[in-house]
């Protein structure tokens, strides 16, 4: 049964697509059947593989009203290996949608169940808020990974996740465990970043991966040529550091 990961972070700008993307990618790469969940309106994601208006059907139709399962949204990608629950700008709907339903924070969760084995190991993009849909994403997921930046005020908001990941556990998902947090944008050449650094070792402990995410230029322009950092810059160290990360993340889950 694959093993299940939010990314999330309230705190938008902190890479959570970047990592869900390339980490994806990374377990791909490593023959692993991995599907990316699009859960963010944004659909930054989605837009990695696919341009919107060839997509029919995407995440919002299974969570608003199951008339479609998850199988029947799910896109292989040009990454081997690598498949993509698709979403857009209509995901923002869903929120005020489910509202007062009764099985509101279950809805993913309930559409994932009947495709867990057929992956290794599937990620979820989550929006940057703490919302019923990134309430979604911990309910139906085993591991929760935190990306933080590198920069002023990276710990805000942080106490307000640790909040949410405890109501989690207390009663929808008692078994949801926190993965890790990985330091992205991490500029080593600057005091600021080895600070900060510091700070979150001191807050969270042996769970700050040993592996960070170096700010890279070939990583930042990877989204605008819709590929991942294994495929525009296979040699940056950019590609190098989500391999690094994924073979941590497993070393954790295994």
């Amino acid at each position: 049964m694959a093993t299940v990961i939010a990314i999330a972070n309230q705190k938008g700008g902190v890479g959570k697509t970047t990592t869900a993307v390339n980490l994806a990618a990374a377990f791909a790469l490593k023959k692993k059947r991995t599907l990316l969940i699009d859960l963010d309106p944004q659909a930054n994601s989605t837009l990695t593989f696919f341009p919107l208006d060839g997509i029919t059907h995407t995440i919002y139709d299974v969570l608003a009203d199951h008339q479609i399962d998850l199988a029947g949204v799910v896109k292989p990608t040009k990454t081997p290996n690598l498949c993509l629950a698709p979403a857009k700008i209509s995901l923002a709907k869903l929120e005020a949608m489910l509202v007062g339903q009764f099985d509101a924070p279950y809805r993913l969760k309930d559409a994932l169940a009947p495709c867990r084995d057929s992956f290794d190991m599937i990620l979820i993009d989550t929006p940057p808020t703490l919302g019923l849909i990134t309430v979604n994403a911990l309910v139906a997921s085993t591991h929760l990974l935190v990306p933080i930046q590198a920069a002023y005020y990276a710990m805000e908001g942080s106490d307000d996740l640790l909040e949410t990941l405890a109501r989690i556990r207390s009663r929808p998902n008692p078994d949801l465990k926190l993965l890790g947090v990985v330091l992205t944008l991490f500029d080593k050449r600057t005091n600021l970043a080895r600070d900060i650094r510091k700070q979150v070792s001191d807050v969270f402990g042996d769970k700050v991966f040993k592996t960070v995410v170096n700010k890279n230029v070939r990583l930042e322009e990877s989204p605008a040529y819709k590929e991942t950092i294994f495929t525009f810059a296979p040699d940056s160290s950019g590609a190098e550091d989500y391999e690094q990360l994924a073979r941590e993340v497993l070393q954790r889950v295994h």
